[in-house]
């Protein structure tokens, strides 16, 4: 059937097509709506960066304090000595707490300790971590050029591999969109809730990057596919058939590893319970990006294009 040059390959494909583009502005505005508080927070509040990136120490310990003794903040600020700059005390449990400091030495971490058993209680020292100032300044240079670096190589690769410019650049601002879903969340998480990013939040965002890419690869090649079988088809009917036989696979893709972080989430640990949580929203927003942002993308590109030649 044609109509105004444009060919329909709904029947022909057996497929009862969706016409998924028609929608686009929505799948746009779905994403404002997400992106935006985020990204106001970004702005307003930014990103706690934990130890790794700003340097200092960090001292988690379970105290079960004598009879009619209270552990406070107050009291444990003044336990880890004058000399030491206390920037935060944090309860991570019932009975532990987690204090996050200048660098200091093993010595000075001991005596600490020591006061604290002296006054305050038995002490288990769960977890003791230090980082100077400026591994922690290098560490956040090299994660601004891994991520800088990834992009353009991903980039290249896509426009080389599909032999047009427009492929590579609408998979970038598909990643910068689950990039930002994933700062603005971590941001909104920082203020509400005291969550810091490091490096495995880092580690997270770069695993979530490949996913993404990985995905709208798939959604690409099938519209180059369906453009070699239905040359004549209009560029919006051969990208609603690629989303039609790509979306399927894509959710049960997904779901098998929301199930996996989900699990993760809830059985592993406090020490990894925002890593599984950056996973998680990355996978969701990497999943819909693929479909819903590179391929609209693409839509609109290729109608600019028309209309300016």
């Amino acid at each position: 059937m044609e109509c105004k040059n444009r060919t329909y390959i709904g029947k022909d494909s057996g497929w009862a097509m969706i016409r998924f583009m028609r929608f686009k502005l929505l799948y746009f505005a779905l994403s404002l709506a997400v992106i935006l508080p985020g990204a106001w927070s970004l702005v307003r509040f930014g990103l706690r960066p934990a130890i790794d990136f700003t340097g200092g120490a960090l001292i988690e310990l379970e105290i079960q304090p004598h009879e009619g003794k209270q552990v406070t903040e107050s009291a444990l600020r003044d336990l880890v000595g004058q000399d030491v700059e206390v920037y935060a005390v944090q309860q991570t449990g019932e009975g532990t707490v987690m204090l996050r400091t200048k660098p200091i030495s093993e010595d000075q971490k001991l005596a600490f300790t020591d006061r604290v058993k002296e006054q305050l209680g038995g002490v288990v020292e769960r977890r003791f971590e230090s980082v100077g100032p400026t591994i922690g300044r290098e560490l956040l240079q090299k994660t601004v050029m891994a991520v800088v670096i990834a992009a353009l190589l991903i980039l290249i690769y896509v426009a080389y591999r599909f032999k047009e410019l427009k492929y590579g650049i609408c998979a970038i601002l598909a990643m910068f969109h689950d990039t930002l879903v994933i700062l603005g969340s971590f941001s909104l998480l920082g203020h509400f809730l005291g969550v810091e990013v490091d490096t495995l939040f880092v580690t997270a965002v770069l695993t979530i990057l490949s996913f993404s890419v990985h995905d709208t690869i798939v959604v690409y090649d099938r519209i180059r596919e369906s453009r070699k079988r239905h040359p004549q088809a209009h560029y919006e009917e051969i990208v609603n058939l690629a989303v039609a036989e790509t979306l399927g696979r894509s959710l049960n893709n997904s779901l098998t590893i929301i199930f996996m972080l989900t699990a993760l989430l809830l059985f592993g640990g406090v020490t990894i319970r925002w890593f599984a949580t950056a996973l998680l929203i990355g996978t969701v927003t990497g999943t819909y990006s693929s479909t819903f942002t590179a391929a609209p993308l693409l839509v609109i590109w290729e109608n600019f294009k028309r209309r300016k030649s």
